[in-house]
């Protein structure tokens, strides 16, 4: 096929984030972001990567998502790289929640979106946004191959004993209750890249992937499948995050609605968007948390502890499940960026053939690089994720092979 251009599109529910590759090379050649969609402050970011031209950015009210995408093609066409062009060969768009339907990216038809329509009630903040996006898209090319790459596929090779939660099977499978994980185009494409970095195939290495960004996850991968992650049903489980509380006993809910006569919204809300860091000590920033521990604030502190503890109890219950263990990676903002993170996160673990070279550690790069020492058992890695980039590569492998 002479086609050979994706626009990948991840469609929130009040922006839209795009980049445009050339799959011959790998090459970015557009990247954008249209947010606060439907207010009148709405603003678009769009920089032409491939002829190495400057940011633009608009200002003012953008409708919809169909007034937005309609924005992206009038900016991708500024630079000669428009949706009507013969070298764009299909649109790969980000669906967070696939279920145990979706295990793999598929074309998107009529189908196909009345499935990930069914969806909703697992992922009521993320799948109508990209179902918006998906038809907003489609009625712009008809013509055009659409092809969803879902959060949760990776993960749909969990074993049902890690996937399954241990109530009634009935009343978990009226109501599609099990565990999905997310993240799962950013843990493909680190553990992918994590064995290359070691030299050596997917099916040869186990990895423990931690993405640690305002969200946060990690995933036992044994010879390239996903054996175990944090997420659950929802991206709430698992980690400490930017806002999430991650790990809580079940019965704080019922606690909070009983004693502190608290609804189920309030409590969502609290879970979700009041706890983890934030709840901590009222930041969800990594940088500012270090700053403020620096000068010696107690409650940064044991925000960070917090953090750490339960990252190292996921890190060794891994351990446990992969059996043998060869890479550690991290990735993600914060994974790629706080050199304190990864050093707490596997102080105390060398019995567990963990290490990090204080040197290399403090090192800053956007390549895949060790940290550990050479002489590791396990190796230590920080490798930068490129969500976008694996769904571009996943849609255009399967646009060839169905042409």
């Amino acid at each position: 096929m002479t086609a050979s251009r994706v626009l990948v599109l991840n469609s929130g529910s009040s922006s839209v984030k795009y980049q445009l590759l050339d799959m011959r090379d790998n090459s970015r050649l557009a990247a954008g972001l249209v947010e606060r969609i439907g207010e009148r402050t709405s603003r678009l970011k769009h920089t032409p990567l491939a002829a190495g031209g400057e940011a633009r950015e608009w200002n003012g009210p953008i409708a919809d998502h169909d007034a937005a995408l309609k924005a992206v093609a009038e900016e991708l066409a500024k630079d000669g790289l428009g949706l009507d062009s013969p070298e764009l060969a299909a649109i790969g768009h980000r669906v967070v929640h696939g279920g145990q339907t979706f295990t793999r990216p598929t074309v998107i038809d009529d189908a196909v979106l009345a499935e990930i329509e069914r969806l909703i009630p697992v992922a009521p903040l993320h799948n109508p946004a990209n179902l918006t996006g998906i038809r907003t898209a489609r009625a712009l090319r008809p013509d055009l191959p659409q092809i969803a790459v879902f959060d949760t596929a990776f993960h749909t090779t969990m074993p049902e004993s890690a996937a399954r939660y241990a109530i009634d099977v009935e009343t978990a499978d009226a109501h599609r209750i099990r565990r999905y994980g997310f993240h799962g185009t950013s843990h493909a494409y680190v553990s992918r890249a994590t064995a290359e970095l070691l030299g050596k195939a997917p099916e040869e290495v186990n990895v423990i992937v931690l993405h640690l960004g305002n969200g946060a996850s990690a995933s036992a991968v044994r010879g390239g499948v996903c054996v175990d992650t944090s997420m659950g049903l929802t991206p709430l489980e698992g980690l400490v995050m930017g806002t999430r509380s991650g790990d809580t006993d079940p019965a704080v809910i019922f606690h909070l609605a009983r004693v502190g006569n608290m609804s189920i919204d309030e409590i969502d809300t609290l879970l979700n968007k009041k706890s983890g860091l934030i709840g901590l000590c009222g930041d969800n920033d990594m940088r500012e948390i270090r700053r403020r521990i620096d000068e010696g604030d107690a409650r940064a502190e044991l925000a960070f502890d917090i953090y750490i503890h339960r990252l190292k109890k996921y890190i060794g219950a891994y351990c446990a499940v992969l059996g043998r263990v060869d890479a550690v990676a991290f990735t993600a903002g914060v994974g790629e960026n706080s050199a304190e993170v990864r050093a707490a996160a596997v102080a105390g673990l060398e019995t567990l053939g963990l290490a990090v070279d204080d040197a290399l550690n403090a090192v800053r790069g956007d390549e895949p690089r060790l940290i550990s020492p050479p002489d590791a058992r396990v190796a230590v890695a920080v490798v930068p994720t490129d969500e976008e980039l694996e769904i571009a590569t996943q849609t255009y492998a399967l646009v060839e092979r169905t042409n």
